[in-house]
């Protein structure tokens, strides 16, 4: 049965970014305070227009963007299979949770700014710091959210599989992996929208290309237009991954909303 479209909301939601972009209007006129300060929406959209053809370094911003979106991948990547191998692992094995979870609560409190000195250090001035402050920023959201569902599983159902014999394999790969992945997909929700918002500071590590970079550029040269456009194409490729992952998550996870 195909899920009816919310009609309702989606014009809520318009309406919403109409509002908005009239109160920018507004705020920014001509004579106003914050108009001195910043570009209105008119003149940041006809800026991003000019940037799909005119280069910002040596990169128009469509090459920027696919850097950026290169650099997030890659962390997410990686951020996601260590962080459901160790959830899995500390949620289903008490060993390994002993071991493990003191020194994944120490360093999950640390943000991904933090890291940026360290990176420097380890990785050098190349794309792996940048991996690295992704993956970061990334890894802690996976973990928890499938460490939770390894552990939600009902213990009722384990204790069954184990009367009938199950093997305790076979009640990993049959009870617990498939009641822990719409967790699992919620950590993925929740990693690519904060690997996607690290990347401008990943970017920051001597970087010449990508949306985070382009931002600092602008910073530069105080050119607030090309700031609030490469912030305008964050916001939208984020909201654009989170919305493919949570279609993906529909399609894979629809028996768990049953």
């Amino acid at each position: 049965m195909k899920k009816k479209i919310d009609v309702t909301r989606i014009i809520m939601g318009i309406l919403a970014v109409v509002l908005f972009l009239c109160l920018w209007t507004l705020s920014t006129r001509e004579g106003t305070t914050l108009g001195k300060l910043m570009p209105g929406p008119g003149e940041v959209f006809k800026r991003l227009l000019k940037m799909t053809h005119t280069n910002i370094g040596s990169l128009t911003i469509f090459g920027h963007m696919l850097n950026s979106l290169r650099r997030v991948l890659v962390g997410f990547f990686l951020a996601s299979v260590c962080g459901i191998l160790l959830g899995l692992g500390m949620g289903w094995n008490r060993k390994c949770e002993a071991i493990l979870r003191p020194l994944f609560e120490l360093i999950r409190p640390i943000p991904p700014l933090a890291w940026i000195s360290l990176a420097i250090v380890w990785f050098g001035l190349g794309e792996g710091g940048k991996y690295f402050i992704i993956f970061v920023s990334g890894f802690a959201n996976v973990t928890i959210n499938v460490y939770s569902g390894a552990k939600a599983v009902d213990p009722e159902v384990i204790g069954a599989a184990r009367m009938l014999g199950c093997p305790k394999h076979r009640i990993f790969t049959s009870v617990v992996l498939p009641s822990s992945i719409p967790y699992i997909f919620t950590g993925l929700q929740i990693a690519i929208s904060s690997s996607w918002a690290a990347v401008v500071a990943a970017e920051m590590v001597r970087s010449t290309n990508g949306i985070g970079w382009m931002i600092t550029a602008g910073q530069n040269i105080n050119d607030m237009e090309q700031i609030l456009a490469g912030i305008i194409v964050i916001g939208v490729v984020g909201f654009l991954l989170t919305t493919i992952m949570r279609g993906i998550e529909a399609r894979l996870c629809a028996w768990s909303r049953v």
